[in-house]
This record gives structure tokens, C-alpha cells and sequence, in this order.
């Protein structure tokens, strides 16, 4: 299977407060919108806020956000109101991780790649 794009689909109970969240709160860049949705540019892949749900997310389902500096995005952050579910703090595995939730409890992982890290290796 050749994947050619890909992106998360997120069905919120409040479409509108949840586009508000990740357009104005988070200030994610707009891909493109249509009636009934929107898209977002996610790093390498897109985030659409779609239809209207009616359960809200699973405790097992989370966005994965890499960010340059996890310090500085939870600060701007909380000086917009954003309850922050957990500071940043750098995790066993080495990566620096906070978690916040979107309007509907959707968990959003905020990570910070460290110098030296693995994941910053070109393996090339």
C-alpha cells in the first residue's frame, strides 16, 4: 500500500468550539474548509474537524504534536487559558512531553524532540 496522505478525522459534540480551539487557541494553519469542516495543517499530516459526534473521544486515542520548545508552548498557552492536564517533563524514553485536552477531552500530547535524541539522528 503506498499512503499518499493521511489525517486524523475528529467528530466533536461542539464543531464550532472545537474549530475555535485549533484554529484561535492553538493557532493551527488551515489546509482548507468546506461545508460541515475543516482542515488543518499537522506537521506531516492533517487534522479535520468534521460532522458532529455525540460520545466524545476514547480514553485510548491522542494527537501526538511535535513542538520546538514545550516550555515555551504551555506557557502561551496557559496565558490563553488552557488547562494544562500535565507539564512538561522529560519521560523515560527521553522525549520532553505535556498533555492538554481539546473541548471535547481529546488528548493532545505536546513533545519536544531533544538535542541528542535518537529521533534527531539522521539514520541515513
Amino acid at each position: 500500500m503506498d499512503v499518499l496522505s493521511s489525517r486524523v478525522l475528529l467528530k466533536p459534540r461542539d464543531p464550532e468550539l472545537t474549530r475555535a480551539f485549533y484554529a484561535e487557541t492553538l493557532g493551527l494553519a488551515v489546509y482548507r474548509e468546506f461545508p460541515g469542516g475543516t482542515v488543518f495543517f499537522l506537521g506531516g499530516g492533517f487534522l479535520e474537524i468534521v460532522g458532529t459526534g455525540s460520545t466524545g473521544p476514547g480514553p485510548d486515542v491522542a494527537l501526538w504534536l511535535q513542538v520546538r520548545d514545550v516550555h515555551e508552548v504551555v506557557t502561551g498557552l496557559t496565558e490563553r487559558g488552557v488547562p494544562i492536564d500535565r507539564q512538561p517533563r522529560e519521560e523515560p524514553w527521553g522525549l520532553v512531553e505535556a498533555w492538554i485536552s481539546d473541548p471535547d477531552g481529546t488528548r493532545i500530547v505536546l513533545v519536544e524532540v531533544p538535542a541528542g535524541h535518537p529521533l534527531r539522528e539522521d539514520t541515513r
